[in-house]
């Protein structure tokens, strides 16, 4: 008994002991091995393939007198430059911007519509041709500006916060991965001549819905609850059949409706109304200083496009301006100088030493290394000689050229 006393007397000093000296916490905290990671650091460094930095060929802009600010141009309103991300989706993001400053010059209302939500069946729309065409067809991450009224008119649109598109802790836009992954399923589908439209496009959808999210199938707006096709016909309200892409290349029939021919139009739409230069040129002019945006589309790969001062020129070691005419505009599209790599917004102009420039605003990457964020200056010989289209209403341009386009 006497035994048992004592055990209990000393349990209980012991548990008391612990009570009373007790007092250290833990936590959960990141590990850091700061000297190893300098270690590894180093090793990388060490083991790296030198190589000497890439150097390019660009115009000495000595002696000029260049634009140099935004606020030195004559501007057309529109949303703030955003950028695309590690995507190619140009073709969207300056149509959409485009499609913006429209509703704003017929409404005066401020819209932000989401670039992703076009993109998304876009990407759906690509992959059924695809199919159907048994792998016949471009599938790419570009498209053409007449791309995005065609999927509003079939899936309406929604606002950029409904579907901003990406994870919200997602800083940029990045379609690298998901590209490989859709184009890889799709090169699957074709070696093995798998051509089941459904059960190809499901799988399709699975891969954006990880990507992009899922699109929403109703939206609420004012308290009010529309699919995005009531959105596109109620609020949005533009008129699909008055927007029209217009082309300058002697290949093709003047004042006709044609194809243009590039990867980009992977649906081969007939839609371009080719135009004699002087007046694709007339039509741009008139437009920017009636208080038209324009939406433009071309090449940005010459030595005079400079995207650490935002300038876009012709250098005349290329082709003094008065030699630029549509066979030079030609020559450059037929042996394939001139591609058509990039979509852009202009939104406004200015005149400086006779000849225009025009504000652009860009969603590429190169936009963002200059003075003026998401901005670059086009002179209006490069647009001459390297845009290759421009969207305009259809009304305007038979009251700007004096005649029906038909």
């Amino acid at each position: 008994m006497l035994h048992r006393i004592i055990s209990i007397l000393i349990l209980s000093i012991f548990v008391s002991f612990t009570i009373s000296f007790s007092q250290d916490k833990g936590e959960v905290k990141v590990y850091k091995n700061e000297f190893w990671e300098k270690i590894k650091k180093s090793a990388e460094e060490y083991n790296e393939k030198k190589e000497e930095p890439k150097k390019v060929f660009r115009m000495d802009f000595s002696g000029y007198d260049l634009p140099t600010s935004i606020h030195e141009f004559s501007q057309i309103w529109h949303n703030l430059p955003i950028s695309q991300g590690w995507t190619g989706t140009c073709w969207c993001f300056s149509t959409t911007s485009y499609f913006e400053s429209e509703i704003y010059r017929l409404t005066k209302r401020q819209l932000k519509l989401s670039e992703m939500f076009t993109v998304y069946w876009e990407y759906v729309e690509k992959a059924r041709r695809f199919v159907r065409e048994r792998g016949n067809s471009a599938f790419g991450e570009g498209s053409e500006a007449n791309a995005v009224m065609r999927m509003w008119n079939k899936y309406g649109i929604v606002p950029e916060e409904d579907y901003p598109g990406k994870p919200a802790d997602q800083e940029f836009h990045d379609h690298h991965l998901m590209f490989k992954e859709i184009n890889d399923y799709l090169q699957f589908i074709k070696e093995h001549n798998a051509w089941n439209e459904d059960a190809v496009l499901t799988t399709i959808k699975s891969i954006l819905n990880h990507y992009l999210g899922v699109p929403p199938e109703t939206i609420t707006v004012d308290a009010k609850e529309m699919t995005p096709k009531e959105y596109f016909k109620n609020v949005v309200k533009l008129n699909p059949d008055n927007y029209i892409d217009f082309m300058s290349l002697m290949e093709k029939p003047y004042n006709q409706f044609v194809e243009y021919e590039v990867e980009d139009n992977w649906w081969h739409s007939k839609d371009y109304y080719n135009l004699p230069l002087d007046d694709f040129m007339k039509l741009l002019k008139r437009a920017v200083r009636d208080g038209y945006g324009v939406d433009l589309g071309g090449d940005v790969s010459e030595s005079g496009y400079d995207p650490l001062k935002d300038v876009a020129m012709i250098p005349s070691y290329d082709i003094p301006s008065q030699y630029i005419d549509e066979n030079a505009r030609q020559f450059r599209f037929s042996n394939q100088s001139t591609t058509d790599d990039h979509g852009i917004h202009v939104v406004g102009y200015m005149e400086k030493d006779g000849k225009d420039w025009y504000l652009i605003k860009d969603s590429g990457s190169g936009s963002r290394n200059g003075a003026n964020v998401g901005y670059y200056f086009y002179q209006e010989d490069y647009v001459k000689l390297k845009m290759m289209n421009i969207m305009v209403p259809k009304d305007y341009a038979e009251k700007v050229l004096g005649r029906e386009i038909k």
